[in-house]
């Protein structure tokens, strides 16, 4: 069972998805669970089937205090790395929180302080605190319905099943561009 930072804050969990993509953005969510939330079965994204990460993404929103999403772009990546987009990203989310939360649960070892706020980094987060994993699970999914509909228009790169991630069949298309 994952657990809760301290009963004695409000907590949000941010995460990403899509560093390790070779298309797309980078989504990040920002999760604020009730003090007392309990539900076995959130994890880690990477952890889960996209059915259940999909049914647990919904619960989450609708059983959250407050959730958000932030993305940074495919030219903000290229311009500023893929390291300080997930920052960008991960900002993006936290300034549309409904309410401010007293600390931060990052996923990862390395962040860019958000302004007023105080921020913990966790290796492996999402596997360890409930917040984070309920952030990893709705950037996740966020993220794959984006590369369901970029898939529409380009087909060849397999985004629907891949998400941009570098399969045979999407380096192979790169290959042939």
């Amino acid at each position: 069972m994952l657990k809760h930072y301290s009963l004695d804050m409000i907590v949000a969990g941010c995460d990403e998805s899509g560093r390790g993509c070779l298309a797309g953005p980078v989504v990040a969510a920002a999760v604020i669970l009730p003090k007392s939330y309990v539900n076995n079965s959130i994890n880690d994204s990477k952890m889960l089937s996209s059915k259940v990460r999909y049914k647990l993404a919904e619960l989450i929103k609708k059983e959250s205090i407050s959730w958000s999403i932030g993305l940074a772009s495919v030219n903000e990546i290229d311009k500023i790395n893929i390291l300080n987009a997930s920052f960008l990203a991960m900002h993006r989310a936290i300034k549309k929180l409904s309410i401010n939360p007293n600390l931060l649960l990052i996923d990862g070892n390395r962040f860019n302080s958000y302004p007023n706020l105080t921020h913990k980094c966790i290796i492996k987060g999402d596997g360890k605190y409930i917040s984070i994993a309920a952030a990893s699970i709705i950037a996740k999914n966020h993220r794959d319905e984006i590369m369901k509909d970029l898939d529409v228009n380009f087909h060849q790169y397999d985004w629907k099943n891949n998400k941009g991630y570098p399969t045979k069949k999407h380096r192979e298309a790169l290959m042939n561009l």
